[in-house]
């Protein structure tokens, strides 16, 4: 595992570069999206060097790590609509090279992966007690795309952008953490104080299923992009 710190603006950037590299040299690339506010932040630099010629994404597929359960697409707080806000709309407008999890893809997601290659890429941030997509603690290695129950700290970390806790869906749907740590490379991004803890986790606690994020340790290829305040805990 590669870490790389840098302040939070340099960090985005940073990171945005190394998905840039990869696509330059493979256009196809298949990506993994993870949907957490830094990784928001990732897409929109993405989108800002499309929009300016400095970025191919015309042959790339998309899939989507998480979605929430009942929410409609167009609902602006589920995964799809801000992954489109942030990137897909300018990468895929016709949706035709994305997939998202759901109740009608559960069942097909991983077979669509494999048909396409497998994921190049995926990008990933981290929630609380080490959360990686809606891989909640006790999610075991071999999990692939399933449905998921939230755990009550991570809908209290959702709960803003629900308007409150009890808001917040009980229910979501990830790429499980198998299907995320065969991807050829793993990106993940974490900004803020917050996320100090998680990652500290991440790098030093064993490799099983109460931090999730801890089976990162295992694939070769993972760069893992910290702010300062991230990384304070190191």
């Amino acid at each position: 595992m590669k870490t790389r710190i840098f302040d939070r603006e340099e960090a985005v950037l940073r990171a945005a570069d190394s998905v840039c590299e990869l696509l330059s040299h493979k256009p196809e690339t298949v990506l993994a999206l993870g949907a957490n506010d830094e990784c928001l932040l990732l897409y929109r630099e993405l989108a800002r060097r499309a929009a300016g010629g400095m970025l191919d994404l015309s042959r790339a597929r998309f899939f989507a790590v998480t979605e929430f359960e009942g929410l409609a697409p167009d609902d602006g707080r589920s995964c799809r609509a801000r992954l489109r806000a942030a990137l897909l709309d300018l990468a895929d407008p016709e949706g035709k090279r994305s997939v998202f999890p759901d109740a009608d893809t559960v069942e097909t997601a991983d077979r669509l992966i494999a048909e396409s290659g497998g994921l190049d890429l995926a990008v990933l941030g981290i929630g609380e007690r080490g959360r990686i997509g809606f891989n909640e603690p006790g999610t075991p290695f071999d999990s692939t795309v399933h449905r998921q129950k939230l755990t009550k700290a991570t809908k209290r970390e959702l709960a803003p952008l629900f308007g409150g806790e009890e808001m917040t869906p009980d229910f979501g749907y990830t790429l499980g953490i198998h299907t995320l740590t065969e991807a050829g490379r793993i990106l993940l991004l974490a900004l803020g104080e917050e996320r100090a803890d998680p990652v500290f986790r991440m790098l030093y606690a064993r490799t099983d299923s109460f931090v999730p994020a801890a089976f990162l340790q295992i694939p070769l290829q993972v760069e893992l992009v910290l702010d300062r305040d991230a990384a304070a805990k190191l």
